[in-house]
């Protein structure tokens, strides 16, 4: 009874492993666990610097304590699961006290400082100076994504030994064969300081939100532009790895002269220009500037991509709507001015003025700031009114349309590409590492590329049999009509036999032997038509 009991334990405890936080097992929730601890860590340490500022713990102290509970319990539940199931750990199992080794790992360890600070303010007697380091203490939490971060590296050593420095830098920021997960680290890092950058800028213009937050706003902007620019010189410097430009005599020019080099570089240009000339010039307006940080965006998602191949592939039918837009706007502020210039002389003082009116209604905003009173200016707002809502709705359904369209045709060139790299029947490194390209552009999960190269790999194998059969001359699906098959095969033994009978065996020996090609199972189906009796 004892036996079955432990053995029940064990499994559960093996269960649990392998369902939060075995890596090789793709059905379980690791990711999903690893995702969810990373977002509490950092989460977590935010709550902890922002403590820093009375106004704002004094005012919010339950919310505060309820948030590091919750917090402290889910890593200390992590922490306790993790020493339960060493012993099915593949790093553990096998070795003598399991759960005493994994104990005083460095994870482990890591693990347990990060939630130690909270239980000893709880549970032991300690005075006010000696709290306040127990506080600080907590942002020992963030040593919890070494759990991601060190794997992560180890991972992308292996995937560039041998390799150039140049060519590890431009595998850290662009997605390749040889990224691994340390690029996606480093994405998630610069989009979390794109995001907390632009978050300062908003509020740094609400007065008293500055006032508390002066410094760190300050921190923060020298702590993003220092980001930025090595991200900047990083790409510089990279560029002759990129394929665009390999072919090219200039390749750092050709990539500072991009669209996206040229966002990088007006996103730190604001703060060097503030730096410089501050004392003799008025730039606090650069500040704004800062906001275009946000563009930086555009290259971790293949939304605008796709939305710029949209507007250049339906720019005839989004000019026409533009166009019959302007000549409905015009034509309806000069019928406005007509019908309510008389009656509101200064708010439909001119044509231009009674645009505005115009786009407004079309818009289906109204402001209120201009309405007409007259029969006929109230008549033509109705009909302005309707008509706007088809002005604005075809255009806006054309171009989901189209933008669904293009979505469909950039997974069908994924499944040919995939199709392509399949004819010589394995994927080399080159093709691996194209494809992994393509499929972090299109953002593609890893069940959708899974399912695509089944397709292609399914196409290709289709389109071989087809063409193989065609090449042999069969007239019949071989799989289908296996008896059919047998005695096409029986016909095809015979000509050979008349062949060899005509020819000699001899001669047709000699001349398989001297030929270019590989004629062993020629030589070998003729030796057996020799041996056969007559």
């Amino acid at each position: 009874m004892t036996t079955h009991m432990t053995h029940t334990h064990t499994s559960l405890l093996a269960k649990i492993y392998k369902w939060l936080f075995d890596p090789e097992f793709k059905h379980g929730f690791h990711h999903v666990v690893e995702r969810s601890i990373g977002f509490l860590i950092v989460a977590s340490v935010i709550a902890v610097l922002i403590e820093n500022t009375p106004e704002i713990y004094n005012a919010h102290t339950a919310w505060f304590h309820w948030f590091d509970v919750v917090t402290v319990g889910i890593f200390t539940a992590e922490y306790l699961l993790r020493v339960a199931t060493a012993h099915v750990n593949p790093d553990f199992a096998g070795k003598s006290f399991p759960r005493l080794r994994y104990a005083f790992s460095f994870y482990a360890l890591v693990d347990l400082i990060a939630i130690a600070p909270f239980y000893f303010a709880r549970f032991v007697d300690v005075d006010v100076e000696m709290l306040r380091v127990l506080r600080v203490m907590r942002l020992a939490r963030m040593f919890k994504l070494s759990r991601q971060l060190i794997p992560a590296w180890h991972e992308f050593q292996e995937l560039n030994a041998g390799r150039s420095l140049r060519a590890k830098v431009f595998a850290m920021l662009e997605p390749t064969g040889h990224s691994g997960r340390l690029h996606t680290y480093i994405d998630n890092f610069i989009v979390f300081w794109i995001a907390l950058s632009i978050t300062c800028v908003v509020f740094e213009t609400v007065a008293s939100v500055h006032a508390l937050f002066a410094t760190e706003f300050m921190v923060i902007d020298v702590i993003a532009f220092t980001i930025f620019t090595l991200e900047y010189i990083a790409r510089v410097y990279s560029a002759p790895e990129n394929p665009k430009y390999k072919h090219l005599r200039m390749p750092h020019w050709a990539h500072v002269r991009t669209g996206q080099a040229i966002i990088d570089l007006f996103t730190i240009l604001p703060f060097i220009l503030e730096s410089l000339f501050s004392q003799h010039l008025d730039l606090r307006f650069l500040r704004v500037f800062r906001l275009m940080r946000m563009l930086k965006l555009t290259r971790y998602t293949s939304a605008m991509e796709t939305l710029y191949k949209v507007v250049l592939r339906e720019w005839q039918i989004i000019f026409a709507s533009v166009f019959v837009m302007m000549l409905l706007v015009v034509l309806t502020a000069s019928l406005g001015y007509l019908f309510e210039h008389p009656a509101q002389p200064d708010k439909f003082e001119n044509i231009p003025q009674s645009i505005y009116w115009a786009v407004v209604t079309l818009a289906s905003v109204g402001y209120g700031d201009i309405s007409p009173i007259t029969p006929m200016g109230r008549a033509l707002t109705v009909v302005l009114a309707l008509l706007g809502i088809g002005i604005f709705a075809i255009p806006a359904g054309l171009l989901a349309s189209a933008f669904t369209d293009q979505l469909r045709i950039d997974r069908d060139a994924f499944k040919h590409r995939l199709m392509m790299a399949f004819e010589d029947g394995l994927l080399d490194g080159a093709e691996r590492e194209l494809i992994v390209a393509e499929a972090e552009r299109l953002h593609l999960s890893h069940e959708e590329v899974k399912r695509l190269t089944a397709e292609a790999k399914a196409e290709f194998e289709a389109k071989a049999t087809e063409q193989l059969t065609q090449a042999n001359g069969l007239i019949l699906d071989a799989k289908a009509h296996p008896q059919l098959a047998a005695a096409q095969f029986n016909l095809l033994v015979a000509q050979l036999d008349l062949i060899a009978q005509a020819t000699g065996t001899d001669t047709l020996r000699q001349s398989l032997t001297h030929t270019t090609g590989d004629a062993t199972a020629a030589l070998a189906v003729l030796n057996l038509l020799d041996k056969k009796p007559s």
